[in-house]
């Protein structure tokens, strides 16, 4: 199974130079903790930005987020995949790298949809767990469990 099969195709996403309270309001509006960033111009991902992120931020510069910028909050060293690429690869990428979401680009690095943990969770549910699949459950166990001990490591759980 390829990622365009379960990525979410219709993705908010805010800019690098806007202030993250635009970023707050999306996370808002779509219930979302985390969204893909993109240049000032044009859909070509530079990073993501959580909740977490922009608390941190803003905490950290005692700053109100309509004072301070996506791009002074965001990661900037974003993974994403591709919608051509397997199941098990971009679970891999999020094991290797402890992230749950992974924006979805093209080759010229737009975004085209985001794929979660989750959504390949639910996807080896309906499987029903069987080893012809993609992404066995063990191995999105292992995955979770390795964003989580990171998590606990860095006192962010």
């Amino acid at each position: 199974m390829r990622v365009s099969e379960l990525m979410t195709r219709k993705v908010a996403s805010c800019r690098a130079n806007e202030a993250l309270s635009a970023a707050c309001k999306i996370m808002w509006d779509c219930d979302c903790g985390t969204v893909p960033v993109l240049a000032e111009e044009g859909d070509r991902v530079v990073g993501v930005i959580t909740d977490r992120d922009i608390c941190m931020c803003c905490w950290m510069r005692s700053a109100a987020p309509q004072n301070v910028t996506v791009s002074e909050a965001m990661s900037k060293g974003v993974h994403t995949c591709s919608p051509d690429d397997s199941l098990a690869a971009a679970e891999r990428i999020m094991r290797n790298n402890r992230i749950r979401r992974l924006p979805v680009t093209d080759g010229d690095g737009r975004l085209v949809g985001i794929l979660s943990l989750a959504d390949i969770a639910r996807e080896a549910a309906r499987a029903g767990g069987r080893r012809d699949r993609d992404t066995a459950p063990d191995e999105i166990t292992a995955t979770l469990a390795t964003i989580v001990q990171a998590a606990e490591q860095a006192g962010t759980h």
